[in-house]
């Protein structure tokens, strides 16, 4: 087997095992193709004697600084835990993302942990339009009679793990067994103020360096590496910040609004 072919074998293997969702895999083969062009180039380069040096390094998309505080509102957000907690953890999510199905555990965990001074906010971060839309506008309508979580439950149980059947007939068919109106369902998946939602949770978390899914912010902290260990201890870091503030004056239900939208950083 010769170098390029190793190279494009590296590649390929690459493009399919993402650490987290950040695209759809239905253009593997394009992708392939830019990937060979790509090599093609090299060899011409090298050819000519300029060298793989020669070329222009490829630049990383930034990231967010874990040690800055960005400003996510969360007001349209369904959310779960304490209404007045002091630390708001905000997870950037879609329907199609096993990595987000996963992580329902470390929500749980957390939420467990910290029942009265941790919350969860949901923003949509949609990398698989084609099959994560529809449940989103579904999570949205159910939001909107209250029955966000029983909806998600579903959504996941019913919809993800079912075959990923996420089309607007089993939104229709879940949203009955959690008890939804379902006229009012269908005119709230299907109108103007979801899909605005959607967008707006998308720019939102892109505004500050969102490129995959699942992300999580605490208090507008980016979380580095997902684990329970690490969640908890930049809760903690963040709780600690949050009581002496509430000791010196701020209310607990103000917190997060003060000083993680007013004050934080609002874009990358």
């Amino acid at each position: 087997m010769t170098t390029r072919t190793l190279s494009l074998a590296a590649l390929a293997a690459l493009a399919l095992a993402p650490a987290a969702c950040q695209r759809d895999h239905s253009d593997l083969g394009e992708r392939l193709d830019r990937i060979e062009s790509r090599l093609a180039d090299i060899d011409r380069k090298l050819a000519a004697g300029a060298g793989v040096g020669a070329a222009a390094p490829r630049r990383e998309r930034p990231r967010p600084n874990p040690a800055t505080t960005y400003s996510i509102p969360v007001d349209s957000a369904p959310l779960k835990g304490a209404k007045d907690a002091l630390v708001t953890v905000v997870e950037g999510f879609e329907f199609a993302c096993p990595y987000c199905e996963q992580s329902r555990g470390l929500v749980d965990q957390i939420l467990e942990a910290y029942p009265n001074d941790v919350r969860v906010a949901y923003k949509h971060f949609i990398v698989h339009p084609t099959t994560a839309t529809v449940p989103a506008l579904a999570a949205c309508a159910a939001h909107r009679q209250g029955k966000f979580d029983a909806m998600e439950a579903l959504i996941w149980d019913k919809g993800f793990k079912a075959g990923r059947n996420l089309g607007a007939e089993n939104m229709e068919k879940l949203a009955a067994e959690a008890g939804l109106d379902v006229e009012r369902f269908k005119a709230d998946m299907n109108g103007a103020e979801c899909k605005k939602l959607v967008r707006e949770d998308q720019a939102q978390l892109a505004r500050v360096g969102t490129g995959g899914t699942p992300t999580f912010y605490v208090n507008g902290r980016w979380l580095q590496r997902r684990s329970f260990d690490e969640l908890k201890r930049l809760i903690d870091e963040e709780l600690a910040k949050a009581k002496e503030r509430v000791s010196a004056g701020t209310s607990r239900a103000a917190y997060y609004k003060e000083w993680v939208v007013d004050k934080g950083q609002k874009k990358l």
